[in-house]
């Protein structure tokens, strides 16, 4: 009898574990990764986001490799979020809305395909999510043309520690380089009020 209630008991904790969704996680490159960072740390379900690069020919690659635009990859952020709190399809309507999805190969001041756009799916569900998300945002009339890239994503290499959560270890320069990029301004044109 002892036993059987240890077995029991033992149970409860895992049927409330099924109850609780794990964390997930999503890839989404807007330029900047520090801008991107930053503006999905600040959405609600959001446990964190790494800056790092996506979608490139070269393992490993290191900032000074990914700036200089060889490498094909992209500057992007890895969202870890609560999929109670927020859905993939809510990360993806703010996604669009903080960048400028008809520029190619660039965002805001910076330039080359190293700041491409980009939605980045790891299953069916999310390719159907975004590419959705990315008609519908064409037939709405808000924008005549999408740049922004809906592919399937690849292996994401968090960035040196100096760019992780550099919006926070840096304000000052930060809020500079923000603004002087006209990020806020370009995203204020493209969507209008919040």
């Amino acid at each position: 009898a002892l036993f059987m209630a240890l077995l029991s008991m033992a149970s409860v904790p895992s049927v409330l574990a099924a109850d609780t969704p794990k964390p997930a996680t999503a890839i989404f490159a807007g330029g900047c990764f520090w801008c991107t960072e930053s503006d999905f740390e600040k959405l609600p379900g959001i446990i964190g986001a790494a800056s790092g690069y996506t979608a490139g020919r070269v393992a490993n690659p290191s900032y000074e490799m990914v700036s200089s635009g060889g490498t094909g990859h992209t500057e992007a952020v890895r969202v870890t979020y609560d999929p109670g709190k927020v859905s993939y399809s809510q990360l993806v309507e703010h996604f669009w809305r903080t960048i400028d999805p008809t520029a190619k190969d660039q965002q805001f001041c910076d330039h080359g395909t190293q700041y491409r756009s980009g939605i980045y799916w790891s299953n069916d569900s999310e390719r159907k999510i975004a590419e959705a998300s990315r008609e519908a945002l064409l037939k709405s009339g808000k924008v005549k043309q999408v740049h922004t890239e809906i592919i399937a994503a690849t292996t994401f290499y968090p960035a040196e520690e100096y760019h992780q959560d550099y919006y926070k270890k840096n304000p000052l320069r930060y809020a500079y380089y923000r603004r002087s990029c006209g990020r806020d301004a370009r995203v204020q044109e493209v969507w209008g009020g919040k």
